[in-house]
């Protein structure tokens, strides 16, 4: 039974020409996923309600238009080329974004082909390993990555000025930005370190006070950019 199950196709011309109740079972499945995905999709991370809906609705969308270029080579191109101006309307996105709008679309593939249990496994099998990875420290940054920003004056080298100090209190040190400030009387130098402990930003902190005068100094954890993969 299993075997005949993922063994039961129904193509889009089938669908379209012979039976109502299969198109409508192709919807419906398309949905149930569409929102299964969505629901996955909102844990542990920060969403727009119009973002999830769009993802909800998603594989049904891509499971009509399959069923309805099914066999037609015009109408396929056609529709390639609509789809393609989506990019030009879109603004760039994260890739947890990006990778659940490729998952909702290749469910609407597989269920707008009629490969119903194929793409119930499909989404059964990628939620939860995108589950388990998720509760893992997989792929993670280290908790002791951060930015630093100090403020010198004009007149003090910060080329080697904190070696001595990073030395002491990081792992490894890299240079990131340098930037004037206050009508070019300032400089800020931005760093990426690793510390070598959690613990020691103060006294980091407080040394470095001590070599640029008693100016700003941050410190931060490292981000990533919204735009980058």
């Amino acid at each position: 039974m299993l075997n005949q199950f993922f063994n039961n196709q129904l193509t889009g011309e089938e669908v379209l020409a012979t039976d109502i109740k299969g198109f409508l079972l192709c919807m419906m499945v398309s949905l149930v996923l569409g929102i299964l995905i969505a629901a996955l999709y909102t844990y542990k991370t920060k969403y727009t309600k119009s973002f999830v809906l769009t993802l909800a609705v998603l594989p049904a969308v891509v499971c009509v238009v399959i069923m309805m270029v099914n066999g037609n080579i015009g109408t396929g191109v056609a529709v390639a080329g609509t789809f393609s101006l989506v990019r030009f309307r879109s603004v760039p996105g994260t890739a947890k974004e990006i990778g659940a709008i490729f998952l909702a679309m290749g469910t609407g593939l597989a269920t707008g082909m009629g490969y119903l249990g194929y793409a119930v496994l499909f989404v059964v099998v990628l939620s939860l390993a995108n589950f388990l990875l998720h509760m893992t420290s997989f792929g993670e940054r280290k908790a002791t990555e951060r930015s630093l920003t100090i403020t010198i004056p004009e007149d003090l080298d910060y080329t080697g000025v904190f070696d001595d100090l990073f030395a002491k209190y990081t792992n490894s040190c890299e240079l990131a930005k340098v930037k004037t400030t206050n009508m070019g009387s300032l400089f800020k130098v931005t760093y990426d370190i690793e510390l070598k402990q959690e613990h020691i930003e103060k006294e980091l902190i407080d040394e470095l006070r001590c070599r640029n005068g008693n100016l700003e100094i941050l410190m931060s954890k490292q981000m990533n950019m919204g735009s980058e993969l």
